[in-house]
C-alpha cells in the first residue's frame, strides 16, 4: 500500500488557474476584464504548468505577460499537457494510469516549485479536465489554490431564472437524435420532480441541433435557458417557456451559437 509524500516547507502550491471565456480568439477584451489582478499576479510568476492544450497556455501568457510581465521567459517555462485520455473521456473518475500521470506531473511541486493548472477556458477541472491532478495533489499532502475568474456554467445559471439552490450538470448528450430526445426527456423528468436545474453543454458546431431537439421534445411548460458567447461582444442569453421558443422561432435564429453555450432545463 502506497502512502502519500510527507510535505515539506518547500513544496509548492498547485494553483487553478481561470482562463478568458473567449478561447483567445477574441482580443476585443483586455485580459483585466477577465481575471483580477491578484491572479494575474499569480500567473505571471509561475514557472511550471499543467495544462489541457499547451499552445493555448502560451497564447493566454503572452496575453499575461502584457499587463504583468512573466518573471521568466515564455520560452522557458515548463508546459506539460494532461493525457490524451483526459481529453476524450474526462478525469473525473478513479483510473490508475491517470493517477500515474497526474503525480508525475505534479513531481515539480515535491521540488518546491508552485505550479499552475489550466485549461483552454475558464476554470480547469470544471467541465474541463484536471480532476486527476486535484486529487493527486491532495493525495501528495500538497495544497491546492483556486484562483478568481470566469466559471461559465455558474454565469449562465445565475443569468437563467432557474434554481440556483439545487442543480446538476449533467455534460453532453447522445449525438443519435433518438438517444438525444430519450436523454433530454429523462433530464427534464429529474428537474421538474426535484425542481433541480439541469445544465448541459455541446460542441459549438452542434449547438443548434441541441437547441431544436430541446424546444421539440420538452414540454411546453418547462422553462429553457440558453446562454451563449458568455463575457464577449457577442453574449446573448434567453430563458422563457418552451411554449414561447417555439411561439418565436427567431430567438434560436438571434443566438450566437457557433461560439461555445450552456443550455438549462428545469421547472
Amino acid at each position: 500500500m502506497s502512502t502519500a509524500p510527507r510535505p515539506t516547507a518547500a513544496t509548492g502550491v498547485l494553483y487553478l488557474v481561470p482562463t478568458p471565456l473567449d478561447f483567445g480568439v477574441d482580443g476585443s477584451l483586455p485580459l483585466s476584464g477577465w481575471l483580477p489582478d491578484a491572479t494575474l499576479q499569480v500567473a505571471s510568476r509561475l514557472t511550471h504548468w499543467i495544462t489541457e492544450n499547451a499552445k493555448s497556455t502560451r497564447a493566454f501568457l503572452k496575453r499575461v505577460d502584457a499587463v504583468h510581465p512573466l518573471t521568466s521567459p515564455l520560452q522557458s517555462l515548463l508546459i506539460a499537457e494532461l493525457p490524451r485520455a483526459a481529453h476524450k473521456k474526462g478525469d473525473h473518475l478513479p483510473d490508475a494510469a491517470l493517477d500515474r500521470a497526474a503525480r508525475e506531473l505534479l513531481e515539480p511541486a515535491l521540488q518546491g516549485h508552485d505550479m499552475g493548472l489550466v485549461s483552454e477556458a475558464g476554470m480547469p477541472a470544471v467541465a474541463d479536465p484536471g480532476s486527476a491532478v486535484v486529487r493527486a495533489a491532495h493525495a501528495m499532502g500538497l495544497t491546492v489554490m483556486p484562483l478568481v475568474g470566469p466559471v461559465s456554467l455558474m454565469l449562465a445559471l445565475a443569468a437563467s431564472g432557474l434554481n440556483g439552490q439545487q442543480f446538476a450538470f449533467v455534460g453532453y448528450v447522445p449525438q443519435d437524435a433518438s438517444e438525444r430526445s430519450q436523454r433530454l426527456r429523462a433530464l427534464e423528468g429529474t428537474a421538474l420532480k426535484l425542481q433541480q436545474a439541469q445544465l448541459l453543454i455541446e460542441t459549438p458546431y452542434r449547438n443548434a441541433a441541441l437547441l431544436a431537439a430541446l424546444v421539440q421534445t420538452l414540454q411546453p411548460g418547462t422553462r429553457l435557458a440558453v446562454a451563449a458567447g458568455l463575457g464577449l461582444p457577442q453574449q446573448a442569453i434567453r430563458s422563457a417557456p418552451v411554449a414561447a421558443w417555439r411561439q418565436h422561432p427567431q430567438w434560436a435564429a438571434a443566438l450566437p451559437l457557433s461560439l461555445p453555450a450552456v443550455f438549462m432545463l428545469g421547472g
